[in-house]
């Protein structure tokens, strides 16, 4: 099952995440995250510049081969630009044998291991009573945790709220 194709995207809010997927020549894909805040673009060049070019045409089975290669052959040794690309890429080829074998990736990778995962809600708006408001709709809809957010009163566009948009949790 050989590698035929990688593509790196770049995508919002701003241009924080980054997303590997690789493709077979059989069609099936897998994707993984090699997102580092604040370096994005330093991961994308050195998928794009030193880790693609190296693995196409490579067996997309082998993934314990191709993390040793990824890891021990490359020049920028033990840096998180590096680990995060080999992480993206690692996992991105677990996702395309668990679509091979029919299971979710975790089951290949011994089962779960809890029943369920705390999240929150993130509730943001323009002023308190807003805040407050949501917060209600928030814990209606099932959240027992929530972090609350709000502007400077009288600003506009202050870190971490929305506008106009909805909620992070809608």
């Amino acid at each position: 099952m050989k590698i035929t194709d990688i593509k790196v995207f770049v995508c919002c809010p701003g241009r924080n995440f980054v997303t590997v997927k690789i493709t077979t020549e059989e069609g099936f894909y897998g994707v993984g995250d090699a997102t580092l805040n604040g370096r994005e673009l330093a991961v994308v060049s050195y998928l794009e510049d030193h880790v693609i070019p190296c693995l196409i045409g490579k067996d997309a089975h082998q993934i314990e081969d191709i993390w040793q290669y990824s890891y021990k052959g490359a020049y920028w040794q033990n840096s998180a630009v590096r680990m995060a690309a080999i992480g993206a890429i690692d996992v991105a080829l677990w996702d395309i044998k668990a679509k091979v074998s029919g299971l979710p990736v975790y089951q290949l990778l011994g089962g779960k291991s809890r029943k369920a995962v705390s999240v929150y809600a993130h509730v943001n708006r323009e002023t308190i009573e807003d805040v407050l408001n949501n917060l209600e709709t928030a814990i209606n809809n099932g959240y027992k945790t929530v972090r609350l957010q709000c502007t400077i009163p009288g600003s506009k566009g202050t870190y971490g709220t929305l506008g106009d948009k909805k909620n992070y949790y809608e």
